[in-house]
């Protein structure tokens, strides 16, 4: 991570309006926006997208293409295409460039509303996730929160350490 890299932290809930627009919350958005406004929404995990900064998310997904194709190239991948098949697959899938609009407006484009699982009018809930923003159905922010919460202490002391 690069030492100018904002640490997007905090945890709101967000109501999508009719549209499907979600606020995103001004200090989130804020340092979103010093990277400008184009970002990669990419799908997580079921019930959860995560937001990016676009050079950021470029840069992550072509080191791991450029990885698979080095792979590729040296043979080392030739008994596995069925699996290049399917990475490529959600490689090209799971993310899509989007635009923040004014006051930190975020569409959620058809495909990643079903996959976030929140309708029009629901709330939705948005949390700083170190490197990322991430937007979560309430109930698998829970969820998630109930199995991750009992090793937190490890986790940091691991990192930070």
């Amino acid at each position: 991570m690069p030492p100018t890299q904002d640490f997007f932290q905090g945890e709101f809930t967000r109501t999508l309006d009719e549209r499907y627009r979600l606020s995103i919350p001004q200090e989130l958005a804020d340092a979103l926006a010093r990277h400008g406004t184009q970002c990669a929404l990419v799908k997580e995990r079921a019930g959860c997208l995560s937001l990016w900064p676009i050079a950021s998310w470029r840069q992550r997904l072509q080191s791991s293409v450029d990885l698979l194709q080095a792979k590729i190239k040296a043979g080392k991948l030739e008994n596995k295409l069925t699996e290049v098949q399917s990475l490529g697959r959600m490689l090209s899938t799971r993310h899509k460039e989007v635009q923040l609009a004014g006051r930190g407006r975020l569409l959620i484009p058809e495909g990643f509303r079903e996959f976030l699982q929140v309708e029009a009018g629901a709330d939705a809930i948005v949390v700083g996730a170190a490197i990322c923003i991430e937007i979560w159905n309430p109930a698998a922010w829970r969820t998630h929160l109930e199995t991750q919460l009992p090793s937190f202490q490890q986790l940091f002391d691991q990192l930070v350490s």
